[in-house]
C-alpha cells in the first residue's frame, strides 16, 4: 500500500510545526529569537528573527552574540569586537582595537563624527561589545566589558524579513 501525499505534507507540515515551536521556546539547542532594536543595523535591523546557538561555545571576533538580560537588563544582540587583553577605543567614529582601525563597511562613521571614547582594555575572560548602528547602540561603551559567561548565544543567521548572514563584511 503507497502512502498518500496528503499524509505525508500533514505528517511533514505537524513536525515541522512542531520543531519551530520548540525552537521559539528554547527546548532546542537552537532558537528564534527577534530583535527588539535597531542597534545591530543593517546586519540585523529591529524587529529581525534570528537564529541563535545556545552551543556556540568560546566568542570569536566579529560574531554576533546575544547577553543575558542579567547583565543588561534586557536580552540583547550585538558584536564581539575585542577579546581578552584587546584594547578597544572609538576614535571620531572609527573602531580602533589593539592600535588599528577597523574597515567596517557596514558601519556608518559619519554619523559618529566627533564621537571618541576610550581606550579600554578587556580583561580576561570577558568580552567588548558594539552594536553595528554605533549611533543607536546601547553597548559596552555604557554597561562595560561582559563576562563570556554572560553570552547567550551566538546569532547564526538572520531568518525574517530578510534571510541571509549577520556577517559584516570586512574589507
Amino acid at each position: 500500500m503507497v502512502a498518500r501525499p496528503a499524509g505525508l505534507i500533514g505528517a511533514f507540515t505537524a513536525l515541522l510545526l512542531a520543531l519551530v515551536t520548540a525552537a521559539v521556546v528554547g527546548v532546542l539547542p537552537v532558537q528564534l529569537m527577534r530583535t527588539s532594536s535597531g542597534s545591530m543595523s543593517p546586519a540585523v535591523p529591529a524587529g529581525a528573527l534570528v537564529l541563535v546557538d545556545h552551543r556556540a561555545g568560546d566568542p570569536q571576533l566579529r560574531d554576533v552574540v546575544t547577553v543575558s538580560a542579567s547583565v543588561t537588563g534586557q536580552e540583547l544582540v550585538k558584536r564581539v569586537v575585542a577579546l581578552a587583553g584587546g584594547v578597544v577605543a572609538v576614535e571620531d567614529g572609527v573602531l580602533v582595537v589593539d592600535g588599528r582601525r577597523v574597515c567596517e563597511p557596514d558601519v556608518d562613521p559619519d554619523r559618529q563624527d566627533g564621537v571618541w571614547f576610550g581606550p579600554v582594555t578587556v580583561p580576561a575572560g570577558e568580552v567588548f561589545l558594539l552594536g553595528d548602528d554605533r549611533a543607536g547602540s546601547v553597548d559596552s561603551r555604557v554597561f562595560g566589558t561582559v563576562p563570556t559567561s554572560a553570552l547567550t548565544g551566538r546569532v547564526l543567521a538572520r531568518m525574517w524579513p530578510d534571510p541571509g548572514t549577520v556577517e559584516d563584511g570586512l574589507c
